[in-house]
């Protein structure tokens, strides 16, 4: 479970961090670039690390015992929140027939993907100080 989790955290980094390579272009949009193909990939890719992540969040918590399991379970409530709100944010972006630097930069901006970035962060240092449990995946 917590690779898993791990795989989809470092989808959403790689993918973010792209983001802010492209917005820096100055592009009008992406296509005839190989960097709007690979935005439009990255893209993809964040939202299907997405999509589930929560009840991937709530099943490491439950499988592996975290405690204190409320408190857990109460910022995995928050997490997935953030996670549909930047899911949302993304899929708009992706039905653009056009996505250019500069919608890219705005969505970089969005204090969902930002809370989302924000989120993976401290998961991963609470994971960090807390071993998985014996024969956890």
């Amino acid at each position: 479970m917590r690779e898993d989790l791990q795989r989809r955290c470092d989808t959403i980094e790689e993918g973010y961090e792209f983001m802010l390579a492209y917005a820096a272009q100055g592009l009008p949009g992406d296509a005839g670039s190989q960097s709007g193909g690979q935005l439009r990939e990255f893209l993809t890719r964040m939202a299907a690390a997405l999509t589930g992540i929560g009840d991937a969040f709530g099943a490491l918590i439950e499988g592996e015992s975290l405690e204190p399991g409320p408190r857990y379970r109460a910022y995995g409530a928050v997490f997935d929140r953030d996670a549909r709100d930047s899911l949302a944010a993304i899929e708009l972006v992706l039905a653009q027939p056009s996505i250019s630097s500069q919608l890219v930069d705005n969505l970089n901006a969005s204090i969902h993907l930002r809370a989302l970035l924000t989120d993976l962060f401290l998961i991963d240092e609470l994971l960090k100080s807390q071993p998985a449990a014996t024969g956890a995946p």
